[in-house]
């Protein structure tokens, strides 16, 4: 998961290893949902990560079924996944259950958002 108080590795440490989930997260901390400046991680947007020999799928949600940003996020997951070497073709699955509630929310994004201190 991101943290705003801490640096985070930039593309050329991370593409040193294997591509793995926790990779795959850390590059999607990058992602910031426009219209609450939160990453996707942060917010719990994104349910689950696959990563095969041809595609990584990102599993994923929106704030809400009318969000008008699923394309912009779907781009942006896109953007943000292909900068490392050789990564295969990034696959973005927008799934509605479970539906996302503030509740999946980390404590980080709650913070950055005012709800907690």
């Amino acid at each position: 998961m991101t943290d705003q108080g801490r640096s985070r590795p930039d593309v050329t440490t991370l593409a040193a290893g294997p591509v793995t989930e926790d990779v795959v997260l850390n590059l999607l901390g990058d992602v910031i949902d426009p219209e609450l400046g939160v990453d996707i991680v942060n917010l719990g947007l994104v349910y689950g990560v696959e990563i095969g020999a041809t595609a990584v799928v990102v599993r994923m949600t929106l704030t809400t079924p009318g969000c008008p940003l699923g394309a912009y996020l779907d781009d942006e997951v896109t953007r943000c996944l292909t900068q490392l070497p050789g990564m295969p073709a990034v696959l973005v699955d927008l799934v509605w259950e479970p539906r996302w509630s503030p509740a999946m929310m980390t404590d980080e994004a709650k913070r950055m958002l005012g709800w907690s201190r």
